[in-house]
């Protein structure tokens, strides 16, 4: 890290340029057989790694590119058209130019990928397994649509920087199983380390940007969200949760006790997790079982329980107001959530966590979870009527009721993510 980053902009940076989103991917393993029909394998592989989220505009023909990323101090990005268009698309595209780009990092004419695109995680699986994808991909409907130029300020512009930067940080490569090991502890380590590049999110970075390995999966900020700790530590990590409970979790969103993802979670969910094999979440909840605890004052929540029924909410805060008004509609005064589990809010990290850091973006970004039954939508609070000081009283109140928090310079917290999703806003479920 050349010259300290302003902390605001460092989220977008994180996840965009050197990071992508983190996902729970489950592709088949590297020495496991492979389903007799490539484009299906494929299709799986596709839909594990998230590829339509990032390369789908908001409206857009699936794959066809063409998303912003706006990162503050370097620019605006653009995902490609992945649909196999001959002009605009990688139709042209030869099958090792296509694994060449995903493992490697490099596309056709030797331009270096920003890893944005997570190659140096996708390196761990075979060329067989990317072949599948790129099998699947051509078999969707071309899109003429072309990609925008990218407008990235320099010297993020050189992008043949990129090759020093693999040097030190990737990218990585298959590597054997462990003896020693259960095979499903195998099977969630590859998961887990390679193409779910779940530390891309979870794990916070070098002064190279790197992922920092003395820290792995120990939380980080991420486009203005806490992606939490995913170690086995108790206080700030998943040591309390149970197995059922952690596989509940990535493959519905949710988990009584422990809240609904939101944000990029909520997407790592709806458009990939949900889709994955029950042995393949079990196979993650194993891996991570392992991951030795680490600490993270950020993560870590004492949570309360108010009483139920009406009688939990104070009526003596200006927040109690506010939330007896715009929240416990859905959330209900004690936080259980009406009508559906996903409502609940009892137990949450996200209620208090770094400062309640979560619970500010969704109040002003919304949430959108796709599931079995529809999608379920927590509605952002922006332009209606709330001010700032408005959702800084709500959260403040949120935090002292649901745990106990001490919430502090919550209204600069609110314009700082106003200002955030003005300059970058979220795409649409």
């Amino acid at each position: 890290m050349r010259t300290p980053m302003p902390a605001q902009h460092m989220p977008s940076v994180f996840r965009l340029l050197l990071g992508g989103v983190a996902l729970f991917v489950a592709i088949p393993h590297a020495q496991a057989s492979t389903p007799a029909t490539n484009v299906e394998n494929g299709r799986y592989l596709a839909r594990a790694a998230d590829c339509e989220v990032c390369h789908t505009t908001e409206g857009g023909l699936p794959y066809a590119g063409g998303r912003p990323f706006s990162l503050p101090g370097v620019g605006v990005m653009y995902a490609p058209n992945i649909t196999p268009d001959k002009t605009a698309g990688i139709g042209a595209w030869t099958d090792q130019q296509f694994v060449d780009a995903v493992r490697k990092g490099v596309s056709p004419g030797g331009k270096h990928l920003y890893p944005a695109m997570p190659y140096t995680a996708y390196a761990r699986m075979s060329d067989a397994q990317v072949r599948d994808i790129r099998a699947y991909l051509a078999t969707l409907p071309p899109s003429p649509q072309k990609t925008p130029e990218n407008s990235v300020k320099f010297p993020f512009s050189i992008r043949y920087l990129m090759v020093f930067w693999n040097m030190l940080n990737g990218p990585a490569a298959t590597y054997a199983d462990d003896p020693g090991k259960s095979a499903e502890w195998n099977r969630g380590r590859y998961l887990v380390e390679g193409p779910g590049h779940c530390a891309d999110c979870h794990t916070p970075r070098t002064l190279t940007f790197g992922l920092d390995s003395s820290r792995a999966l120990g939380g980080n900020v991420v486009n203005g969200w806490r992606a939490y700790n995913l170690t086995s530590d108790r206080q700030s990590g998943l040591g309390a949760w149970s197995d059922a409970d952690l596989a509940q979790y990535l493959s519905t969103g949710h988990a009584d006790g422990h809240g609904t993802a939101a944000g990029d979670m909520a997407d790592v969910v709806g458009h990939s997790l949900r889709y994955l094999s029950a042995a393949d979440i079990n196979a993650m909840v194993v891996y991570l079982r392992s991951i030795a605890p680490l600490h993270t004052a950020e993560d870590t929540v004492e949570r309360t329980t108010p009483p139920a029924g009406d009688g939990a909410l104070p009526q003596t805060t200006r927040g109690a107001r506010l939330y007896a008004s715009a929240c416990a509609g859905c959330h209900m005064p004690d936080g259980t959530g009406r009508q559906s589990s996903f409502g609940t809010i009892t137990g949450a990290r996200s209620v208090a966590a770094d400062n309640g850091r979560n619970l500010v973006q969704v109040l002003v970004q919304g949430s959108g979870l796709q599931t079995t039954t529809g999608v379920q939508i927590m509605p952002h609070f922006v332009g209606g009527g709330l001010s700032d000081r408005d959702l800084a009283d709500i959260a403040g109140f949120v935090m002292t009721h649901f745990s106990t928090a001490t919430p502090h310079n919550m209204e600069q917290m609110v314009h700082d993510a106003r200002q955030a999703e003005q300059a970058d806003p979220p795409q649409k479920p």
